[in-house]
């Protein structure tokens, strides 16, 4: 291969300076970082390990206050995200114990009120107070100052000066042998204050409801007069209607207006009575609790199906649902979701209610295999009709006045002439006549082919391009991933280039760079018979060395490509080269792109801290004990704003990063992800990479980043009706200013999560009005327009707003403000945040739109009843809440990661799926029956699995079937299923291909190939698995559902009273 070396600087002005410069407003910690860590008021008492017994000793005084103590003293596989690395040499200290997903108790809720809102940058810091009243337990007291129960974490009892062990929730009444590890062990602690609500005692049971209601009261409380207990250990009825088990208070079924959709729990009978006086409780029923299982499954038989969008403020079916959309008018729920679909008429309204109003975009989803793409209108010279005050595109709403010469448009209630070309007569009704013969007269969703107008410098654009960047330093030589890479690239990924629907091949040209201290060059013109090396060596001031032959459609260079692929490898065998670059790599390939005009995507495969004399050089600056602490945002936030800088230089020539990552050690994910996430791109993890291992998840997850429909050089604007606006944005990507959301490139996978305000009252006959305008380049270089229009009703009752709010995409947009807290603040203000405004919305429902009913029972609202358990699960979840059993970039990558999801993704990541498997319908294909994830669920005889979209587990129990074993693993027993391979045999057997069938059916759902981890009860990783059993107690201490539930209600009464 001939080979030219250049160096010194040819042309282009000298880098920015890497270091030492202030935070930029896009990424920095908030302006003071010093000082003591405020929550440390008050006794503490650190405890480490997990709780020992049911009882525990009695002179703990509480939980922990703050996280600077002493975690729990178990360390955690070394990745979050892939589970335990297969072999055990390199990575950290055995799998000694669990991680935790929480950091810590929420001491306190008496938190100063605080702000949900931040400025328009991706992560800023917030800007305004956003009141949040609420109390909460006093931080530094000893447990007997709370009435009910404890704070919702807490590693072992509190002290208690009763004689003997306080009441607690124990396992079920039975014979006790030793508590199952996923039995909540809180020990309630009596009030010591004349408030009447003592510790739950008795079982949550419930009634069946009269037919006219749809209210759910549960009753924690001796057993209520008139009702006969039902025998021992019956299930509850489907349907969400429970009787009481043994011991249980009654089902209050509640005088409410039919329709009305709540859910009661009763605590306590003896109200205002010390609990010392009753006789030993019994536990809290899980089973009486809300079940998310039951939710999905009502969902899935009542909603699925053909789901049609007109008529406003319909609110859809879940993104469980397997639904197909029929769009008439309103976009599809895939494109487009609100957290409520009928709007509070007053702001007054709506602050009381504390529902946050929000919306969850993805312009570009993938639909279902039977709905059709939104269709493309091209209406030549004139472009897209719009109205000339506030530049909303023509849509179904817009009424055409003046015998169709003008349209009165629904957002701001101009009028527009319209255009000469454009017109059509009205019909009797005042539509136009050509209606249906118009998709933007309506459809929710549609394309319009974009003018020059709408190009910069008023130049149509060049198809994009993708440059693949290989780092070839040692480390990537040695782990096999350079032979990987080249082997594969051209005939597994490059074949897959994304093209529009109907062409022949795709029109992205490619383009090939290695690089460790330098950077390689690649000629692969058709014209050559081999390919051309040149070495850009003077990384202060990088430039791209040819413009001609460097970018090439694949198609045209097939030979040259091949033959270079196949040479790497061999080039790079003797690397002895450690220090890699970054900074010029990302700086070549952004001005490989500029200087052709186009634009496109790099993939980046790095391998280690860059710490190489060069423009964005890093230093090592990795402290895992700060996490969970005050300081974390010390690590949390990018070092210095060379990454940040370059990001936002990338999305002004559209030119999107996607990280490849595979690290033995530290690489500072804070700092270096600030490029993926400012231009819309991805960041993927493999620790301690060894291709034999991880190849098979690597090579998926690039086959998936290339293939997967894309729109590069994107501008989203979100256009409201009068009276509302959105305010706030989430997700990964820029914004130079207040209104428009500026993305390199955005897949089907990513979405952005919007917040909206109230400016002025509503009117509910007139509704409001949403539309998502998203102006972007195809994968064959077309300017287009994608528009999703959404309607909504208005409201000036309460029940109306409580009965049509999406939970999922509430808890999608309160986890996004949760991480974007999480870089302004310390890690209890953000459990109070979440905890409070949890609180402050169920008991806003229970004072204005509950019947009156005792201050014992907890009343929640049909279509948030799941609201206190996805609450918890935010809190206990390792991106926002991961204490220093994970590692910090760790942390980074899945704050990145939940920063772009879209609702589908959110769902289960919070909430894992677990399937059993031991029990399959072997010639049936449809996926077993979700359980609840708790441990008290599996069985000793079972296999389940286990996914949350990034990880996925197989736990087989003590006893499970040889046969089942030997049918899917060819081994006699458990014992001998080697679990570091993580790829499962296909057997001949119907079980193997069943087992086999329901994983790729998984993985196909999920934007990330996950990888199997096998765990075997009682092994080394089974506190890992049990990491994702989130109803259960966590062993940092974070809290379970039930205890969860009881501290919300104890807020709630807080508030009430």
């Amino acid at each position: 291969m001939g080979s030219m070396h250049l160096s010194g600087p040819l042309r282009g002005q000298h880098p920015m300076g890497n270091q030492g410069h202030p935070q930029s407003s896009m990424a920095g910690p908030p302006s003071s970082m010093s000082g003591p860590p405020s929550s440390m008021t008050g006794p503490q008492t650190n405890m480490q390990g997990p709780p020992h017994s049911m009882s525990g000793p009695p002179n703990m005084s509480g939980p922990p206050n703050s996280m600077s103590g002493p975690l729990s003293s178990m360390s955690g596989p070394p990745s979050s995200m892939s589970g335990p690395p297969s072999s055990m040499s390199g990575p950290p200290s055995s799998m000694a114990g669990p991680p935790s997903s929480m950091a810590g108790p929420p001491s306190s809720m008496a938190g100063p009120p605080n702000s949900m809102m931040g400025p328009p940058s991706s992560y800023g810091p917030p800007s305004g107070p956003h009141q949040m009243g609420g109390r909460g337990p006093p931080s530094g007291h000893a447990q007997q100052q709370m009435g009910g129960p404890p704070p919702s974490s807490m590693a072992g009892p509190p002290a208690s000066s009763l004689p003997g062990p306080p009441s607690g929730f124990g396992p079920p009444s039975g014979p006790v042998g030793g508590p199952p590890q996923g039995a909540s062990q809180m020990n309630m602690g009596p009030p010591s204050g004349p408030m009447n609500m003592g510790p739950p005692s008795g079982q949550m049971g419930m009634a069946q409801p009269g037919m006219n209601t749809s209210q759910n009261q549960y009753n924690y409380g001796g057993q209520q007069p008139g009702m006969p207990p039902l025998p021992g250990g019956q299930q509850p009825p489907m349907g969400g209607q429970f009787p009481p088990g043994p011991g249980q208070g009654q089902y209050m079924s509640g005088q409410t207006s039919p329709g009305y959709g709540q859910q009661n729990f009763n605590y306590g009978t003896n109200q205002g009575q010390r609990p010392m006086a009753q006789p030993p409780q019994k536990r809290l029923d899980p089973n009486q609790m809300p079940s998310p299982i039951q939710v999905i499954e009502d969902d899935k038989n009542n909603k699925s199906g053909i789901f049609q969008t007109q008529g406003r403020g319909i609110v859809p079916p879940l993104v469980t649902t397997d639904f197909t959309t029929q769009d008439q008018g309103n976009s599809n729920p895939r494109f487009l979701r609100s957290t409520m679909y009928n709007i509070p008429c007053t702001s007054d309204m709506m602050k009381s209610s504390q529902i946050p109003f929000g919306l969850t975009i993805t312009p570009f989803a993938r639909l279902h295999e039977s709905e059709h793409p939104p269709p493309i209108m091209n209406l030549g010279e004139i472009g897209p009709v719009r109205c000339k005050r506030c530049k909303a595109y023509m849509n179904p709403y817009m009424q055409f006045i003046d015998g169709g010469r003008r349209f009165q448009c629904v957002f701001c209630g101009a009028a527009t002439d319209v255009p000469q070309e454009y017109f059509n007569h009205l019909d009797h009704t005042g539509r136009r006549v050509d209606s249906y013969d118009r998709p933007e007269l309506c459809l929710g969703s549609y394309e319009f082919v974009a003018t020059k107008d709408y190009c910069k410098n008023g130049t149509l654009p060049n198809s994009p391009a993708f440059i693949f960047m290989i780092d070839v330093s040692y480390n990537s030589v040695k782990s096999g991933l350079v032979h990987l890479i080249c082997q594969h690239l051209k005939d597994d990924v490059l074949v897959n280039l994304p093209r529009e629907i109907g062409a022949e091949e795709s029109e992205i040209q490619v383009g090939f760079v290695t690089y460790s201290k330098e950077l390689h060059f690649y000629n692969v013109k058709s014209s050559l018979a081999q390919p051309q090396m040149l070495v850009v060596s003077d990384l202060e001031d990088v430039f791209v060395p040819l413009l001609d032959g460097f970018l090439v459609k694949l198609s045209e260079s097939e030979a040259v490509i091949d033959s270079l692929l196949s040479q790497i490898p061999g080039m790079f065998a003797d690397s002895r080269e450690t220090e890699v670059v970054l900074g010029p790599v990302i700086q070549a390939g952004l001005d490989a792109l500029k200087s052709a005009d186009r634009a496109g995507k790099l993939f980046i495969f790095h391998t280690s801290l860059p710490i190489a004399e060069a423009p964005g050089k890093l230093k090592n600056r990795d402290d895992r004990k700060l996490l969970g602490t005050e300081k974390e945002k010390t690590i949390l936030t990018p070092q210095g704003n060379f990454y940040t800088k370059l990001g936002q230089e990338c999305v002004a020539a559209g030119c999107c990063v996607d990280l490849f990552l595979f690290p033995n050690s530290y690489m500072d994910l804070a700092s270096m992800g600030e490029v993926p996430r400012l231009t819309g791109g991805n960041v993927y993890k493999y620790n301690y990479f060894q291709a034999d291992l991880e190849g098979e998840r690597f090579l998926s997850d690039l086959k998936k980043t290339v293939q997967r429909p894309i729109a590069f050089d994107a501008i989203m604007r979100v256009r409201t009706s009068t009276g509302i606006r959105p305010v706030d944005f989430y997700g990964n990507f820029y914004m130079s200013n207040t209104t428009d959301v500026e993305l390199a490139a955005i897949d089907c996978d990513q979405a952005v999560t919007v917040d909206i305000k109230h400016d002025d009252k509503l009117n509910e006959t007139e509704g409001a009005y949403i539309q998502v305008a998203t102006l972007y380049t195809s994968v064959s270089g077309q300017r287009r327009l994608r528009i999703h229009n959404l309607s909504l009703n208005c409201c000036t009752q309460m029940a109306d707003l409580f009965r049509n709010c999406e939970l999922d995409t509430m808890i999608n947009l309160m986890a996004k403000q949760a991480i974007r807290n999480v870089l302004n603040h310390n890690p209890k203000h953000v459990r109070e945040e979440i905890m409070t405004q949890v609180s402050n919305i169920l008991a806003c429902y229970r004072k204005n739109c509950a019947s009156p009913s005792s201050a014992g029972q907890l009343i929640l609202p049909e279509c948030m009843k799941l609201l206190p358990l996805y609450g918890n699960c935010i809190l206990k979840s390792d991106g926002i809440q991961g204490g220093s059993d994970i590692s910090t970039d760790d942390r980074s990558y899945l704050m990145l990661m939940i920063n772009s999801m879209n609702v589908r993704a959110s769902q289960v990541f919070f909430y894992p799926r677990l399937l059993p498997l031991h029990d399959l319908d072997e010639d049936g294909d449809s996926m077993p029956s979700a359980i609840r994830c708790s441990v008290d669920r599996l069985e000793e005889n079972g296999v389940y699995l286990l996914e949350n979209g990034v990880s996925m587990f197989m736990w087989i129990g003590h006893n499970a079937s040889p046969e089942w074993i030997q049918n899917v693993f060819g081994v006699q027993s458990a014992a001998q299923v080697d679990i570091d391979k993580c790829t499962l045999l296909v057997l001949d057997t119907p079980t193997s291909k069943r087992v086999n069938g329901i994983i790729q059916k998984i993985r196909a759902e999920r934007s990330r190939y996950m990888k199997l981890t096998v765990v075997r009860q009682r092994d080394k990783l089974e506190p890992w698995f049990n990491h994702f059993l989130v109803e259960d107690k966590g062993l940092s201490g974070s809290a379970s559902y039930v205890d969860f539930l009881c501290h919300i209600h104890k807020e709630i009464r807080n508030l009430l009273s």
